[in-house]
């Protein structure tokens, strides 16, 4: 694919719409084709044993596959990033860096509240392989300075918290751990390049779930980690490719075609919830609500610095009648969906408690600020007053 394939565009509304594409020659597709097929043949033995050393040669789609690769290069460039790595799921890319970096015997520092399969890994990777894991609030980089050790690996944060939408200070952050020689990756799912590309503020590697705002219409399955550098491209390539975690060609092709209309679905759906958190707020039967765009956000100052293009689509509030009340609303809206995902173009409801963060005891659900009666809400595209008129409803069940 050419390097320079749409020259003097940098902007991520034009990167996201306009996919790099192979060259063909005369002409070139307008959409990037679907290369379904997962082995290629060459004309001499020298050339298919180089191309088992070679990241530009597609060998075996295992390794690499000329549709993945359009969507490696495409989201790598809306984040900033020298290279990308696709991956089966959300989970896979997480797992894919977090087993590529880490040994027994070293230390991470992550952030208290994280998504729920993140938090288990890292629980998992303590209990198996002596991985040691410090979690610190993600809001302050002298607590990070302080759970630094020699042994530390990783610094591991998430730009918008899933499901509470704390938003971590990460130039601060991440500065602390680059000053002792520590690496940070970063899940920039809830936010998306469009809201925030945090290589920018130093991170060297940032990981998405493709499933959600990428792909965006509740289609797909998919991940990826995108790498500000060579050196950590490379290292964990080559544990992806023995790890197995591939993305299928047609679920990359998907994942493309809806990146096209992610900067229209990110601007609606930012709107909408931000209309919707401030409704919530006045309604008697909820206690909080969270959303950065919100005056009274713990880290809206921060969020005007990182997130100026708007506080993402999820919403989460807590429910004064606690869990009881939480199971009512979910099951009461009506336009809605009660679904485990988000970044759709549906809205959807869950109850993290019982769901997404099951894994956590109690006290590592207070410790991460997500209480019995806690609703997520990810905000679609709908009209915004027909999306209230079904929360509202549903509230009303809930008192």
């Amino acid at each position: 694919m050419s390097a320079d394939f749409l020259p003097g565009a940098s902007r991520p509304e034009t990167l996201a719409v306009h996919s790099p594409q192979p060259e063909i020659q005369g002409s070139r597709p307008l959409g990037v084709p679907l290369h379904q097929g997962h082995v290629f043949a060459f004309e001499t033995a020298d050339a298919m044993a180089e191309a088992f050393h070679s990241t530009d040669t597609f060998l075996y789609s295992r390794m690499g596959n000329p549709t993945v690769r359009a969507l490696e290069t495409a989201v790598a460039r809306l984040e900033g990033g020298t290279a990308a790595l696709s991956y089966a799921s959300g989970m896979g890319a997480i797992n894919g860096v977090l087993l590529g970096l880490l040994a027994t015997g070293g230390h991470v520092v992550a952030q208290r509240c994280l998504y729920g399969g993140t938090y288990a890994l890292l629980q998992d990777l303590a209990a198996r392989w002596g991985v040691e894991v410090t979690y610190v609030s993600g809001t302050d980089a002298d607590e990070v300075r302080a759970a630094l050790r020699p042994e530390t690996r990783l610094l591991y944060l998430e730009t918008i918290a899933n499901p509470t939408t704390r938003v971590s200070d990460l130039p601060a952050l991440i500065a602390a751990a680059h000053e002792a020689g520590v690496p940070a990756a970063v899940d920039n799912t809830f936010a998306s390049p469009l809201l925030c590309r945090p290589i920018e503020y130093g991170a060297d590697i940032v990981v998405h779930s493709a499933t959600k705002y990428l792909a965006g219409h509740a289609d797909v399955l998919g991940g990826i980690a995108v790498f500000k550098d060579e050196e950590p491209y490379h290292r964990i390539r080559h544990y992806a490719v023995e790890q197995g975690a591939t993305t299928d060609p047609f679920a990359a092709w998907l994942t493309l075609r809806g990146l096209q209309t992610l900067p229209l679905r990110i601007e609606r759906q930012c709107a909408n919830a931000a209309e919707l958190a401030a409704r919530l707020g006045g309604h008697p039967a909820v206690a909080a609500v969270r959303h950065p765009a919100l005056a009274g956000h713990p880290d809206h100052e921060v969020a005007a610095r990182l997130l100026p293009r708007g506080g993402g689509g999820v919403v989460s509030f807590d429910l004064a009648g606690g869990r009881e009340a939480g199971r009512t609303f979910v099951e009461g809206v009506r336009l809605a969906s009660l679904s485990a995902s988000l970044g759709d173009v549906k809205t959807l409801v869950m109850h993290p408690a019982s769901t997404s963060h099951r894994q956590l005891d109690a006290a590592a659900l207070e410790a991460a600020g997500i209480g019995p009666g806690t609703v997520r809400v990810s905000v679609g595209i709908e009209h915004v007053e027909d999306l209230w008129t079904d929360l509202e409803q549903a509230l009303e069940k809930a008192l």
